[in-house]
């Protein structure tokens, strides 16, 4: 039976779901791929920016135009201020999605010379500049989670991205997506080295777009609707309006299905059915 998650990403199979690409707006997207753009898409938590952005990345690797590699970097956050660590973290995360997903080894096998020869501070735009020379296609990055990295190692990283920028879709990638919580320039980041805070525009001024990814709008919970009242016989109409009303995606759902449920079964009225419709 279909449940509603908010605990990662969707799978349509499992899941009562929109289509995750579709909580994209493809038209505003590709253009900026197109035009060689670095762009940041934030949203609140379990607004579906993961799935999105797995769907986004399947997209581009089946239309063939380019590569798309999505990487999650919020195993960094332990490192803290060690950017070493968080670095590595980084380009350990590039190394093993390439070869799961790409078949690709290269980077596997070259990210612990990069990190001995060139340091922490120059690994990650090092190995993107080594490997993007072998790639067939313009290599697109989309990087989850990105605000997860603190202090020196989020700026170490936001400076190595941005370092490569000109040299985009050459030797370096085409577009790169950062996608969190907050948009990069409310960032705000101690760097301790030069005892000093750093902001996220400043770090990485080559933002040409921040998308936030909205909530559910009326058509899409309306879409959702005759799915569930096929796979649901406690589902009411007046659960859709309430999830609508809250502005809640998934979990507002969630609440007004279990709040459907509790009425019909003659129980107690729920947290959510204690608000005013």
């Amino acid at each position: 039976m279909k449940f509603f998650n908010t605990a990662g990403p969707v799978d349509c199979r499992d899941h009562y779901c929109l289509p995750p690409l579709e909580r994209l707006d493809l038209a505003t997207v590709m253009p900026l791929i197109g035009q060689k753009k670095y762009f940041v898409l934030h949203a609140p938590r379990q607004t579906g920016k993961t799935s999105a952005l797995l769907a986004f990345t399947a997209y581009l690797n089946r239309e063939g135009d380019y590569i798309g590699l999505y990487i999650n970097v919020e195993k960094g956050q332990s490192a803290r201020e060690d950017v070493e660590r968080g670095i590595f973290a980084f380009i350990a995360e590039i190394a093993q999605r390439a070869r799961e997903h790409l078949g690709d080894m290269f980077p596997v096998r070259h990210m612990k010379e990069f990190m001995d020869l060139r340091g922490p501070d120059s690994a990650l735009n090092e190995m993107l500049t080594a490997w993007n020379k072998t790639l067939p296609k313009p290599l697109i990055l989309l990087v989850d989670e990105i605000d997860s990295l603190v202090g020196d190692t989020l700026i170490s990283a936001l400076r190595q991205i941005r370092a490569g920028y000109d040299r985009r879709a050459v030797s370096f990638p085409q577009s790169v997506v950062l996608c969190g919580i907050r948009d990069v320039r409310d960032y705000r980041m101690h760097f301790r080295r030069e005892n000093e805070i750093i902001t996220g525009g400043s770090a990485f001024n080559v933002k040409a777009e921040s998308l936030r990814m909205g909530n559910f709008s009326r058509s899409q919970i309306a879409t959702l609707v005759p799915t569930l009242q096929r796979g649901n016989a406690y589902l009411e109409a007046p659960a859709s309006r309430r999830a609508y009303r809250l502005r809640l995606s998934c979990s507002a759902m969630q609440a007004a299905l279990q709040d459907s449920r509790t009425r019909k079964r003659g129980g107690s009225r729920s947290a959510v059915n204690s608000l005013k419709w």
